[in-house]
């Protein structure tokens, strides 16, 4: 996972400096978020892992698949891409894209998941709470999962506070078994 992010980052980095230049951040994002679910079908990667092609040719059959999604920029990106066989990092290239725009623009999405359905009043709360602890804008993404019992389990990129009565069950098993 490591090596990936190692060989995905410049290319991150690149896309999201000339983004940021040309205030593009949500159209590459867009873009490079297309690029990486392509990059995922089977189809795709059966075609990008040929040998008998040349990097022009999978670039160009990318480009083909994603349709008129692509500027000329974007392009340009996707043949830079295929000329040194990072195709397949689309996925990792995305990601990073868009934790650099995340920075930028000071927000972090936050995963909630919790036992029972948060309303409206309920996730303005938690979502100022976390804003005022994090210090960046928040993005809430609440879910549901009845297994947890009760209570709630927060994602935000490293950050997980899990606050549900099964977490707290495990931890305390886990003081009874030591």
């Amino acid at each position: 996972m490591a090596e990936l992010t190692t060989l995905a980052r410049p290319y991150a980095k690149a896309a999201f400096e000339h983004a940021q230049a040309h205030q593009q951040l949500a159209n590459w994002s867009a873009m490079l978020g297309l690029a990486a679910a392509v990059s995922e079908d089977d189809t795709v990667q059966r075609l990008l892992k040929a040998p008998r092609l040349t990097s022009a040719e999978k670039a160009a059959a990318f480009i083909d698949v994603c349709g008129d999604k692509f500027d000329a920029q974007a392009q340009n990106f996707i043949h830079v891409a295929a000329e040194n066989g990072r195709l397949l990092l689309l996925p990792e290239i995305s990601a990073l894209f868009d934790l650099y725009k995340a920075e930028q623009e000071k927000s972090v999405d936050v995963e909630v998941t919790s036992a029972f359905a948060l309303n409206q009043e309920q996730q303005d709360k938690l979502a100022k709470v976390l804003s005022a602890r994090l210090s960046r804008e928040v993005r809430l993404h609440a879910t549901e999962d009845a297994t947890l019992i009760g209570g709630v389990v927060i994602r935000a990129g490293d950050l997980v506070i899990d606050g549900s009565v099964r977490g707290k069950i495990a931890k305390l098993a886990e003081a009874l078994k030591s």
